[in-house]
Parts: C-alpha cells; sequence; structure tokens
C-alpha cells in the first residue's frame, strides 16, 4: 500500500443527533426543538432536516457472503538495482546503500554487508550486480464465475510469477491479463468456471455511507474493517488521475487491491493508498471508485490495455486571480497554457489562454476535470468544447485522438532562455528587461518583496510572455497591454508566464496591497 503525502489541511466539524438551525441573519445556532417552543425560533431561519439513519446490527452476514470472492495476492518478482529488499514491495522496508569515501567509517560496514559483499546481492568478492529477487503481497477480489481477479498494478508489477489464495488457504497461479499504470489497476485470470465473485455498485455510494474493507493486511488474510466514505473526488500526491474515495475504514499495507464493500454487498472502489507518516493505518485511505474501475477493467478484459481520448492541449486551474482578469464569474474551468503541436485542440481552434469551461455541456471544476473527462472519452469520437474567450463564450468541436502514454511520460526538452539586453525598467513591483532579439517576452531582473506579483510567485528569472493574451516583447508594450486592461475597468491582468520552459498563466492585481 502507498503512503501518501496530502498538501491540504481537513477541518472535521462536530455535529448533533438532531438538526440545527442556522440564523440568516446571524451566526447562532440552536438545537431543534419540537411544538411551540420549536416553531418560535423558525423564524427567519432554515432548517435542516436529516432522516433517520437505519441501524446496522453488524456486517457478519455480509462478510460471510462476499470472503469467498476476496483474495490475497502473492507475487515473485525480479527488479534491477543496488537495492535490498525485505519481504516484498507492498508491506516491506528498502535500503539503498550509498556510495562512501574510502575512508569513511562506515565504508568496512557497507562493503561487508551492502549488496556486492560476502552478505550481499554481489556475493564473495563483489562483482556485477544482479537482478534483485523479492516476494510481494496484495489483496484481490474475484469478479467473474471464469476467475478475473482485479487487483492493483503495482502489487503485480515487476512480477514473474502471481499467486491467488483463496479462503480456504487453497493457490492458483494467475496469468496477468493487463494492467493500467495511469489508474493503478490490473486484471488476472485463473481457471474456473463456477467460481465465487462480487459486482460492482450501480448507484454510486455518498459521503457518509458505510464501507466494509476486506484484505490481506500483513499478510493476515480476510482480515475485515469497518467505517465510512469519509469524500470523494480526491486528488492525491503520485496519482496522474485522482478522483479517489476517501475512507476512514482501516487500511494498511496488504490491502492494495482489495475491495470496499456497501452494505448490500457491491464493490464501491479498490483500496489502493493510504495517509500516514508512519506508513501505519491513521485512518486515512483511498480508494478507487467503482465507476473508474469498471471502465478501465472492460477495457483490459476485452483488449489487454487502455485507450484514452488525447485533447492534446497543456493546461493548469482557474484561480480567482484569472477569472478575474478575464471576466469569469466564476473560478472554474482549465485554462490553455498552450495547444499541443499537430494535436486535435489547436487544429480545432483551440488557443492558448481560452479558458474551457463545459466538454459536452458538462461543467468543467479544474484542469484534473478536463484531464479525467477526455481520458474517459473514446478516441476518433467528437466532443464539444465550451470556451470563455475575449469575455464571451463560444463552443468548439473537436475530434479527438488516442493518448500515447509513453509520449506523455517524456520529459520535453528545455529551450535555451534569449539573452537579455541591458535596457530595464520597473513596473508592478518588477523590474522588466527586454530580451535581445525582441521576440522572446520581458525578462524579470527582481520582484519586490512585498509586491502582488510577489504574492502570486513571480520570480527572478521568469519571462512574461504575455499580458491580455497580446505579446510582450517590450516594456512599452508590457505597460500599454496593462493600460489596456484597465481601461475595460479591470483590475487584474491575465500573465502569461514562462519558468524553466513551461509557460502557466497567474491573474496580477494592477494595484498594491495597502
Amino acid at each position: 500500500m502507498r503512503s501518501t503525502v496530502l498538501s491540504r489541511t481537513s477541518r472535521w466539524l462536530g455535529a448533533s443527533a438532531l438538526a440545527l438551525l442556522v440564523g440568516i441573519g446571524g451566526v447562532s445556532t440552536a438545537f431543534v426543538m419540537s411544538g411551540q417552543a420549536a416553531n418560535a425560533q423558525v423564524q427567519n431561519a432554515a432548517q435542516i432536516v436529516v432522516p433517520q439513519a437505519t441501524v446496522q446490527q453488524g456486517f457478519a452476514d455480509l462478510v460471510e457472503a462476499v470472503k469467498p470472492a476476496v483474495v490475497s495476492i502473492l507475487v515473485e518478482a525480479e527488479a534491477p538495482g543496488r537495492q535490498i529488499q525485505g519481504g516484498g514491495r507492498d508491506f516491506n522496508f528498502e535500503f539503498n546503500f550509498p556510495d562512501l569515501p574510502e575512508d569513511h567509517p562506515f565504508r568496512d560496514f557497507f562493503d561487508q554487508f551492502g549488496p556486492n559483499g560476502p552478505g550481499g546481492q554481489g556475493g564473495p568478492g563483489g562483482g556485477a550486480e544482479r537482478p534483485r529477487q523479492f516476494m510481494a503481497a496484495g489483496s484481490g477480489f474475484i469478479i467473474s464465475a471464469d476467475g478475473y481477479v482485479v487487483t492493483n498494478n503495482h502489487v503485480v508489477q515487476d512480477a514473474t510469477k502471481v499467486t491467488v489464495v483463496f479462503e480456504d488457504g487453497s493457490e492458483q497461479v494467475a496469468e496477468i491479463v493487463g494492467t493500467d499504470e495511469r489508474t493503478d489497476l490490473a486484471v488476472l485470470k485463473i481457471e474456473g468456471e463456477d467460481l465465487p465473485f462480487v459486482t460492482f455498485e450501480d448507484e454510486a455510494s455518498r459521503v457518509g455511507d458505510w464501507v466494509v474493507a476486506v484484505g490481506n493486511p500483513f499478510g493476515l488474510g480476510g482480515t475485515v474493517t469497518v467505517g465510512v466514505i469519509s469524500g470523494a473526488g480526491r486528488d492525491i500526491g503520485g496519482s496522474s488521475y485522482g478522483d479517489f474515495l476517501q475512507i476512514d475504514a482501516a487500511v494498511n499495507t496488504g490491502n492494495s487491491g482489495g475491495p470496499a464493500f456497501n452494505v448490500n454487498g457491491e464493490v464501491v472502489g479498490v483500496n489502493t493508498a493510504i495517509y500516514s507518516p508512519t506508513g501505519g493505518n491513521v485512518g486515512i485511505a483511498f480508494a478507487i471508485p467503482a465507476h473508474t474501475v469498471k471502465n478501465i477493467v472492460d477495457q483490459l478484459v476485452s483488449d489487454g490495455t487502455v485507450t484514452r481520448g488525447y485533447l492534446g492541449v497543456s493546461i493548469q486551474d482557474v484561480s480567482r486571480d484569472i477569472a478575474d482578469s478575464v471576466g469569469l464569474p466564476d473560478a472554474k474551468g482549465a485554462i490553455v497554457r498552450e495547444p499541443t503541436e499537430d494535436g486535435p485542440a489547436g487544429a480545432a481552434g483551440v488557443q492558448s489562454g481560452d479558458i474551457i469551461t463545459q466538454v459536452d455541456g458538462e461543467q468543467i471544476d479544474d484542469a484534473l476535470d478536463l484531464s479525467r473527462t477526455i481520458a474517459s472519452k473514446s478516441p476518433d469520437s467528437t466532443v464539444e468544447l465550451t470556451v470563455w474567450r475575449d469575455g464571451a463564450e463560444t463552443t468548439i468541436s473537436v475530434q479527438l485522438q488516442q493518448l500515447d502514454e509513453a509520449a506523455q511520460a517524456e520529459t520535453p526538452a528545455q529551450p535555451t532562455p534569449p539573452e537579455a539586453v541591458p535596457e530595464a525598467t520597473t513596473s508592478l513591483g518588477m523590474a522588466l528587461v527586454s530580451n535581445g532579439d525582441g521576440t522572446g517576452g520581458l525578462l524579470i531582473q527582481s520582484v519586490e518583496p512585498d509586491s502582488q506579483a510577489a504574492q502570486r510567485g513571480l520570480d527572478t528569472g521568469d519571462v512574461i510572455l504575455e499580458v491580455d493574451n497580446t505579446p510582450v516583447a517590450t516594456v512599452a508594450e508590457f505597460d500599454a497591454a496593462v493600460a489596456a486592461v484597465q481601461d475595460r475597468g479591470l483590475n487584474t491582468a491575465l500573465v502569461k508566464v514562462a519558468r524553466d520552459g513551461e509557460a502557466r498563466f497567474i491573474g496580477l492585481p494592477l494595484a498594491q496591497t495597502e
């Protein structure tokens, strides 16, 4: 199970068993009472009515029904490298032996016990590094009578042999049908004709609904924990897909790939990551939601691989400042940094600075939401993009292409920054210098610490490429573009900035803070 550090802090509010009265004209609250006394207090108030929850008598019947379909996954794997790992990827420690100077006091220790020493993988006398053999363990569940099994990609990654262990202790070697690194899902196949299996939920569970996790934490197969869905649509670090369920059922290393069930015994998600400063359970775990799993699993079963729609844009979130700078009422959508060369979006007319607010009529909240939405579309399908441009909405039809996963993983070459000429002026708390050839924007030489530019993250070495979607190559062009923004009655300018060869947009307030 992966450990993930979150960048946001959640605040939990206590809730009473009764409804609350929230005063419209004030901040006071009171518990709901019955009769005339309550009626007297509900004036000028919006009463929250809470449906009575169903009391559960336990989950033993549910667990007894679903456990035969939940399996443990044992993996024999091989990976290169100068590392030693005890016991397995999913729940054991991995040590990297450092390169130390000849006179370092610990050099003899690492020479003796390192991978090339007598006790290491290199064998007596050292020698060439050999592939590292290790065992790993995780969880999974059967989804069909003929033996298709769902687990996590990171459980079976690098596997040379995968063994499925059933509830009764019997084992069967499994074939890897297909994997998808982007969603961290994998499908295995075992032999069988009448195997017990479970199904996915049809209607998405809600925050607050019960979940029952069954899996193989620390090699303890058939372990059951219970909690609720704590949150939905979570974006966790290290994932390129996002949209996780957050659950508070105790999930630990070894639960990876195991199911989380609702009270009807339907799979609501696949447990895949935990938030933990220590590596153990702290009550925050993440599961891939059923609607995502079904889509990916169907493709893996039928084709052994996953295809995704490709729009061909680099994008970022729309901040409140960016929304203000272009007159967009809500800070939602994804702003296009650049259309990809030869990509479908650019060919259809999508431009840098466009804000995509809807796809096929569905609201887009942020950049991750757009990425997920486009990825869920079939290649060669046509989508209708609602775009905010020049203060108004327009619609652009784009025929998607197929996403090339390998190309997406490549790091683009960084262009050589142009040389600057020593002619500077100060504007909006920044010292700006025109680039030598007059085509490379304005180089920021310095930023005043308390300026709006500094507060928005601008720094020395950044290059301002555009203001209000207008290219600027001189200080005069910069000042003219800023003046044009103010003439339209806006107090924030949309500024396109390049750093380390990557462009992004910020909304830069034009008045200094007091």
